[in-house]
């Protein structure tokens, strides 16, 4: 009877895994990993501007009408008899597109980071064309006054030149309804961070009162490159400081269900995906208004918008904002506005997840290798759980060592269970062994190893980092699938350590949930399989240590598949 109760809890348990984990990644705006729903994907599209827009691609709204989010023009151009043109701008990090209508950025390269897919070519981001529309916009509302589709004239340095810190692209409007837009870029020197100076100048005769936006375009479609095998967050996020960081599914602005801050005078708007993220950041006290909508068929906006102080004419305004468009790297991040590392998506374990990336940061400017550091965080972590380790092991060894007469017993009693049950709990009781002592111990870890796995996952700096040999990149797999058959092996002979069940089902569900789940690692990051080898090395040197100590000689405990 105990026996089925141990079978049905080992299934019970392996399941809720499943389930848990499931819910883990829909709670962090994941799709599910192991029963995810279909997700009609629709191509991009930049086509019809916004039905508030008029014909000449500007606002309809009047000066003296609240500016709300439908009335910032769409993301699709419009046509206009000024020839545009695509600015190049060089940086020693990045490799920018501006175009000349609006003075938007269409298009970055991160020439330190490679492609997902060929890593031989840069690492595309924001983009403008017929498979990915990824855009960052400016403009004034609240009138007939320029917007991103409105043409600038462009003057400035294309390049960062040898012994220059800084680079300043500059794109100026002709006078709109007497309101001329002045927008200069200020790039520095190993700065994925842009300044982006707004100036507003009255031309005309009459006063003004122009709001400004601020927006990020981008399509709903999953990055290129992205795994089958685990899910990470893609889409819009807006960070206030009374509601914290605030992660919305292009889905909800689909059905219109998006919650966000609407209104504050703090925090940043954000497009969000794996290991990147660009944001648009004003300074703290300045009023805004925070949006996301949906643009166009599978293309959405989120952003803010910021009121200008009334212009009297002759008069001018300048709104210093920052944009951010680079790798998560969490110092940086952190440096830039508060909140901004959050981007770097821990989920409900970031209060373990932020101490441990300090850890492993911390081991790296030591070990100067990021797989070395990996193995040595996770050697200080057994070191910090050896006592709760070598209780659940001292546990297993006891259960290993009255084992012989446990399955005696139960060959004797097989035809009377219940006298097997109480036979059974009086061995438990006299050898003061705890069946389930061998649990609790490691139970206690699980949420440090999983903060740890996202610490892992969620890294930019493993991008790209080689750790030995033919490992060229912690966040790729394998791709000789070495480290995941040693993995398995090593998960295998942890199995085979562990005391053999009595009942010969709850035995082979022993051995097959470890399989499962190590084959599902063939396709994980090396840097995550890494991890979780020496884990499994040091789990069983530990085990072996304890059951030599303790006069259990380790025993390989296979089970039959008959």
């Amino acid at each position: 009877m105990n026996d089925i109760r141990r079978t049905i809890l080992w299934v019970i348990f392996g399941f809720s895994m499943v389930l848990l984990w499931d819910q883990w990644q829909l709670y962090n705006g994941h799709k599910a990993t192991f029963f995810p729903k279909p997700e009609a994907a629709a191509p991009a599209s930049t086509a019809a501007p916004a039905a508030v827009v008029s014909a000449n691609g500007v606002p309809t709204a009047t000066a003296s009408t609240p500016a709300s989010p439908g009335q910032v023009p769409s993301a699709a151009p419009t046509a206009s008899a000024t020839p545009r043109e695509k600015i190049e701008v060089v940086t020693d990090v990045l490799k920018l597109s501006f175009d000349t209508e609006g003075g938007s950025l269409v298009r970055s390269e991160f020439t330190r980071h490679a492609d997902f897919v060929d890593s031989k070519k840069p690492f595309v981001f924001l983009d403008q064309s017929a498979s990915r529309v990824y855009m960052a916009q400016t403009g004034l509302i609240g009138g007939d006054f320029p917007t991103h589709k409105t043409p600038m004239k462009f003057s400035g340095e294309r390049s960062l030149k040898e012994g220059q810190n800084e680079l300043a692209v500059r794109f100026e409007s002709e006078g709109t309804n007497g309101v001329k837009l002045i927008k200069t870029y200020t790039l520095q020197r190993g700065s994925y961070a842009i300044a982006v100076k707004h100036e507003v100048v009255n031309t005309g005769t009459a006063p003004v009162s122009p709001q400004l936006y601020l927006q990020l375009v981008r399509d709903g479609n999953k990055p290129a490159g992205e795994s089958a095998f685990y899910s990470t967050f893609t889409g819009p996020a807006v960070y206030t400081e009374a509601k914290k960081y605030q992660k919305v599914e292009f889905s909800d602005i689909e059905k219109n269900k998006s919650e966000i801050d609407k209104s504050s005078p703090n925090g940043y708007v954000a497009m969000v995906q794996h290991y990147f993220a660009t944001a648009w950041l004003l300074a703290d006290g300045v009023q805004r208004e925070n949006f996301v909508r949906k643009v166009d068929t599978n293309l959405y906006a989120v952003g803010m918008i910021t009121p200008l102080a009334d212009l009297a004419p002759g008069q001018s305004k300048t709104v210093n904002t920052q944009l951010f468009s680079g790798p998560q790297e969490e110092k940086i991040l952190e440096t830039l506005a508060p909140g901004l590392d959050l981007v770097k998506d821990y989920g409900w374990l970031a209060m373990l997840s932020k101490p441990l990336y300090w850890l492993l940061d911390k081991l790296f400017s030591f070990i100067q290798n990021w797989g070395w550091s990996i193995v040595a965080l996770v050697l200080l972590l057994k070191i910090a759980f050896y006592w709760l380790n070598a209780k659940a092991y001292s546990s297993m060894a006891k259960m290993k060592a009255i084992n012989p007469k446990i399955m005696e017993m139960r060959e004797r009693l097989k035809s009377d269970p219940q006298k097997m049950q109480q036979e059974m709990m009086k061995i438990y009781r006299e050898e003061k062994v705890n069946p389930m002592g061998g649990c609790f111990p490691i139970m206690v870890q699980i949420p440090v190893f999983i903060a740890l796995y996202w610490v892992l996952l969620s890294s930019v700096e493993m991008r790209n980092a080689p750790w030995v040999g033919w490992i060229h990149d912690l966040s790729a797999p394998d791709p000789y699938f070495i480290l995941p058959v040693v993995m398995t092996l090593t998960t295998m002979l942890q199995t085979a350590l562990n005391p053999a069940p009595p009942d010969p089902m709850q035995a082979k569900l022993m051995w097959i949930m470890p399989l499962v789940f190590s084959v599902m690692f063939f396709f994980f990051p090396s840097g995550l399989v890494l991890y979780w080898i020496t884990n499994n090395i040091l789990s069983i040197a530990q085990q072996w240590m304890i059951n030599t100590r303790m006069g259990v000689p380790p025993q390989f405990n296979l089970p039959s598949f008959k």
